[in-house]
């Protein structure tokens, strides 16, 4: 082979390494899936949970009915003008998901006093109302520091009435279409349920913690916890006629969040 082949052939094989090189420098920094923006200066390092509740016990059960429609026994007109069914577990036939759980963090760990601050400033006041005597949402969470408002859009009378661990004790009258607001003193230990004794098949739980980090399973089963700080929270999953359904029961599950990601703890299962 000639010198100038030589070169020419030399130089082929070296650009062909070049570019080999630079392919797989691009593989190495491409971005993690799930990846997100990154945190601008000055801000705290955060990520989002998220997953699902699920049925995984065979066959759907079906909704049993506590007042029907036209329902003779019952007096006031408004509560029987649609059948109203029983909310203690919900499934959704189609996605086998499992809506009005709480999905929470115990004692998240980190800075999150903007996302404290900015749910504050966004939502003031936390409203449970009483709509066709049923409570309006069944499940709420509440930051310590929001306005708690119970109402009736009903014309007829109720009554709300529970008992908290760090809250006390509340049985008090709700006139038609009237509010009812309560001075929350402290966070809570877990859900606390809520009942109107004039309509006994009316129930619901509200949920009174001292961080942003809680929500409430949608009708699929899905959840979505955003602005979580990075490192390793835990997290917990309770539904009303469960209890605690992740693994680690009420000290939670660790699930590791890092920064501009979203972590999918995937399907949690009830039977």
């Amino acid at each position: 082979m000639k010198l100038s082949q030589a070169s020419r052939f030399v130089g082929r094989v070296g650009l062909r390494r070049i570019a080999g090189l630079a392919a797989s420098a691009l593989l190495v920094i491409a971005p993690a899936l799930h990846a997100g923006p990154p945190p601008q200066a000055g801000e705290p390092a955060t990520g989002t949970i998220k997953g699902r509740l699920v049925w995984a016990g065979g066959s759907v059960p079906k909704p049993k009915v506590d007042v029907a429609k036209d329902d003779a026994k019952v007096k006031d007109a408004i509560c029987k003008v649609n059948p109203i069914l029983n909310k203690d577990l919900v499934v959704d036939p189609v996605s086998l998901g499992i809506g009005d759980a709480f999905a929470y963090l115990l004692k998240p760990t980190g800075d999150y006093s903007a996302t404290e601050k900015a749910l504050l400033e966004k939502t003031p006041e936390v409203v449970i109302d009483q709509v066709r005597c049923e409570f309006v949402p069944y499940t709420t969470v509440i930051h310590k520091d929001q306005q708690l408002t119970f109402k009736s859009s009903d014309p007829v009378g109720h009554n709300i009435r529970f008992s908290a661990f760090n809250n006390g004790s509340v049985n008090q009258m709700l006139a038609p279409n009237g509010k009812l607001k309560f001075a929350i003193k402290k966070e809570e230990r877990r859900p606390v349920p809520i009942a109107c004794d004039i309509h006994p098949w009316m129930k619901g739980y509200f949920f009174i913690l001292d961080h942003p980090f809680a929500v409430v399973t949608k009708p699929d089963g899905s959840f979505e916890i955003t602005g979580v700080p990075a490192g390793t929270q835990n997290l917990i999953i309770w539904q009303s006629s469960k209890g605690y359904v992740n693994t680690g029961g009420n000290k939670g599950m660790a699930v590791t969040v890092s920064a501009g990601q979203t972590t999918d703890v995937g399907q949690i299962t009830i039977k």
